[in-house]
């Protein structure tokens, strides 16, 4: 059952099956089901923009300032091209429409054609290391990581609009509230989380994390009451109450607990485990591991799942290879070697009706 929508004034609150009212940022896409914040996401459920969008796997080579483009029909790379220096993301814009390669110490964004695949124009920006887009689709979110801000810029002509400076270093991933009134950034080299106001575009909490960790990675649970952070450090995965800025536990997964991606069903959470080589599986309803998955000598680091939900692709962050894993057991399809450094790639095109930037977070 779908959610009911009013309005009143500007703002959009959806009423959910539950009867609860939820204050929606204003501009912001309804909320499908106030259950499932992935409601959207599910297998095939592509929306008309990318339809008719290649299947393809987009591959940003940090070390040799390089997109690799993999057909996940064959396993085999159909297209190599040099972008700016140090690659790190390549992230859908809010209106899927485009792709664009985060070049951090190049400065600048590269975008990529998803109906063709191919490079195109290159813009300067400052420091894109990451970037996200907020819920109404306003202003694109630049994470600025080695001048420790987030530069709201215009998210169609990327001029800047405004800098949130962070009171901690490494800022670099986020997800946003169910409501998208506001998000939650890891700050990698301060072991702590900070929670920003999406409208008023301001820091308003922040909240250390046990044992002088190394968060990571940022998703919010399907039913919106938990954000999942990953912790290279502790490895493993924190419990996080967003509201209330408090540690509600933690899940221990495997060595570099780095990346976070939900399962098609919105059932499952695929953790990469860089250190050691891993994929834990944690079960949404019991907030527990399920499954382990191994794959030798490997190094998995970013990237998404595929669009029928069969295969999770993931980046070699330090083994110069992307690995396919077959969801249902957790076998490894392929390993497919690349460039040096592979980092946030991205698996396009996805379900969702908008994305919230990385290398694909849709809704």
């Amino acid at each position: 059952m779908k959610s009911s929508i009013f309005f009143c004034s500007a703002i959009v609150f959806t009423l959910s099956a539950a009867g609860q009212v939820m204050d929606q940022l204003p501009g912001m896409p309804p909320v499908l089901d106030r259950r499932d914040i992935y409601a959207a996401d599910a297998a095939g459920d592509l929306s008309p923009v990318v339809r008719k969008f290649p299947s393809l796997v987009y591959v940003p080579n940090s070390g040799s300032n390089s997109v690799d483009v993999i057909d996940p029909k064959t396993y085999r790379i159909i297209r190599h091209f040099r972008v700016g220096r140090q690659p790190q993301h390549v992230t859908p814009s809010y209106d899927l429409k485009t792709l664009w390669v985060l070049c951090d110490l190049g400065d600048s964004l590269t975008a990529i054609d998803p109906a063709t695949g191919k490079k195109g124009k290159t813009i300067k920006v400052k420091d894109p290391y990451n970037m996200y887009y907020t819920p109404d689709g306003k202003y694109a979110i630049v994470v600025a990581e080695r001048i420790h801000q987030l530069d709201f810029r215009d998210a169609q002509t990327m001029r800047l609009v405004k800098s949130v400076p962070v009171p901690c270093r490494g800022v670099d991933h986020m997800d946003f509230s169910a409501d998208g009134r506001y998000l939650i950034a890891s700050c990698e080299f301060s072991a702590a989380v900070v929670k920003v106001d999406v409208e008023t575009q301001s820091v308003v909490g922040t909240l250390d994390l046990p044992g002088g960790g190394m968060p990571q990675d940022v998703k919010l649970s399907p039913d919106g009451e938990v954000f999942y952070v990953a912790d290279m450090h502790a490895n493993g995965v924190h419990l996080i109450d967003g509201g209330r800025m408090r540690i509600l536990g933690f899940v221990p997964t495997g060595r570099g607990a780095h990346g976070l991606y939900a399962s098609r069903d919105s059932k499952l959470l695929y953790v990469s485990n860089r250190a050691e080589g891993s994929i834990s599986v944690i079960d949404f309803a019991s907030r527990k591991v399920a499954y382990n998955w191994e794959i030798p000598h490997g190094t998995p680091d970013m990237g998404g799942v595929s669009a029928d939900g069969r295969v999770l692709w993931l980046s070699g962050r330090y083994s110069k290879e992307v690995y396919a894993i077959d969801t249902g057991d957790g076998h490894l399809l392929a390993r497919i070697r690349v460039g040096k450094g592979p980092h946030g790639l991205c698996v396009y095109p996805q379900p969702g009706r908008y994305s919230l930037g990385h290398t694909g977070v849709f809704r």
